[in-house]
């Protein structure tokens, strides 16, 4: 009981310490303060995505660009006042090259190309099937990314359970564990992942976490099916049934040949990690060379590399796929458009709350194992867990263990790294905005006729049956 108020204390801690003026930053000088209510654009559009869609559901589906370049032009323009034009224009396209542009590359590439591989077969989405189907995604979240198994899973997800009414709460846990839990495997599973391995993590060190997959896996996989079937159960006492004349056994998959440029995607994400570590790459201050844009703004050469691989990927994989296959995958550029445009807003106006938290982060006296899963994963829902997880990487690395995982942060013992890679893995999938697939899973399940719940309601179930999980892991791994 003392160890879970002190995790209460934690999160109060996480929260309440914001809002302080000055800070000393991880090397002990001042930083600027960050004024709280620069936040204010970045709370104000999380709450548009929240409830807009069910106060003014058609408005907003018309009229999201417009909101999105309001709250962006009300965080740019006080931001401006403050720091002056330079650093925001700085801050700015800092977000938008570095982070955007790649993040926004990386989902398109993914979503072409699934979407021209489609499953084809006569398995009905029953709670066996169901269970099977996420257990490979989940699995193959570490291979090819949780972004890249989502797109590849959810469609047939969808066709093998479109005869069913009762079907959300599918969706539901197929963000939980194939767009959040599976990809703690390795770098190639989730972005943080792959910062840590550009930081000296060893590449195939997150095997270590398999354990800590299996175990959640085994509990929520428990829950879904029992959930499952009471919803089928009804399903089929409402008089839905599968087509059961064949024997179940018919499975094929066309667009195959997409696999290569699966292929060349992972290769692009796996590149940009490696590339940068290279002295042919690095200029002689050991800065990584790239086309300078503005002030300290630099498109880096192997992001340039990854954008070329990615866009080739997608160029080709249309070229050589025959269109009938993306219309019997329902292909539609409104998942991809949407969250082109919300996540756009969500990177520039969370720059404030990010400059917040890297000057504060270090100063919270977060150094135990669990304190750093419920900080890093808490703060992981709502911003972005690439950052986050760097955040408290970097605060490990200071704490001056000298045992554990060499970094070029600092040694990081395993129990350490482990709590920060899980937190900013798994807890993505506490809210729709918590990691890039979630929304669209969420977007390509509405465009389906699923009844995704809202915003909240998405968190009702995050709350409900991931955060016990999570205390589970706690309890189990952690303290």
């Amino acid at each position: 009981m003392k160890k879970l108020l002190t995790v209460i204390c934690t999160f109060l801690t996480v929260f309440l310490a914001c809002p302080v003026g000055v800070w000393a930053a991880g090397n002990s000088e001042k930083t600027a303060a960050v004024p709280l209510w620069l936040c204010i654009p970045f709370a104000g559009l999380l709450l548009c995505v929240a409830v807009m869609p069910l106060v003014k559901g058609e408005w907003w589906e018309s009229h999201q660009p417009i909101v999105v370049a309001f709250w962006i032009i009300l965080m740019i323009i006080p931001f401006a006042v403050v720091y002056g034009a330079g650093k925001t224009a700085e801050t700015v396209l800092e977000c938008v090259i570095n982070d955007y542009l790649t993040f926004i590359i990386l989902l398109f590439g993914l979503f072409c190309v699934s979407g021209n591989i489609t499953v084809e077969g006569d398995f009905a989405g029953s709670p066996r099937v169901n269970v099977g189907l996420l257990a490979l995604g989940t699995l193959l979240s570490s291979c090819i990314g949780t972004t890249g198994a989502s797109m590849l899973m959810v469609r047939p997800v969808i066709k093998m359970n479109s005869w069913r009414k009762r079907k959300g709460h599918i969706m539901i846990f197929f963000i939980f564990m194939v767009s959040n839990m599976g990809g703690c495997l390795t770098p190639i599973g989730d972005p943080p992942l792959l910062m840590g391995f550009m930081r000296g993590v060893p590449f195939f060190w997150s095997l270590h976490l398999f354990p800590v997959l299996i175990f959640n896996m085994v509990i929520l996989l428990f829950v879904f099916y029992h959930l499952d079937m009471r919803s089928y159960k009804r399903d089929i006492a409402d008089g839905r049934k599968p087509d059961i004349s064949k024997p179940g056994t018919e499975f094929k998959i066309e667009g195959l040949h997409n696999i290569i440029f699966l292929v060349m995607i992972v290769v692009g994400v796996i590149l940009s990690g490696m590339l940068p570590g290279m002295p042919a790459f690095q200029d002689a201050a050991g800065n990584v060379k790239g086309i300078h844009i503005f002030g300290e703004v630099t498109l880096s050469y192997p992001s340039i590399i990854e954008i070329i691989l990615i866009l080739a990927a997608a160029f080709l994989s249309f070229k050589t796929t025959d269109k009938k296959i993306r219309v019997r995958n329902h292909f539609t550029w409104g998942a991809i458009q949407e969250v082109a445009v919300l996540f756009i807003g969500i990177f520039i106006t969370m720059q404030p709350a990010l400059m917040l938290l890297k000057a504060v982060g270090p100063n919270l006296g977060i150094t135990e194992p669990y304190q750093m899963f419920w900080a890093t994963g808490a703060l992981s829902s709502f911003l972005d867990n690439t950052p986050t997880y760097l955040v408290f990487l970097t605060t490990a690395g200071t704490l001056g263990f000298t045992s554990g995982i060499a970094t070029t942060l600092g040694t990081v013992p395993v129990k350490l790294l482990s709590a920060i890679s899980c937190g900013a893995v798994f807890m993505g999938a506490n809210t729709y905005i918590g990691n890039a697939p979630n929304f669209m899973v969420k977007t390509l399940s509405d465009e389906n006729g699923i009844n995704m719940p809202s915003f909240f309601g998405y968190m009702g179930w995050s709350i409900c049956f991931l955060v016990p999980v999570f205390i589970i892991d706690m309890l189990v791994f952690f303290l």
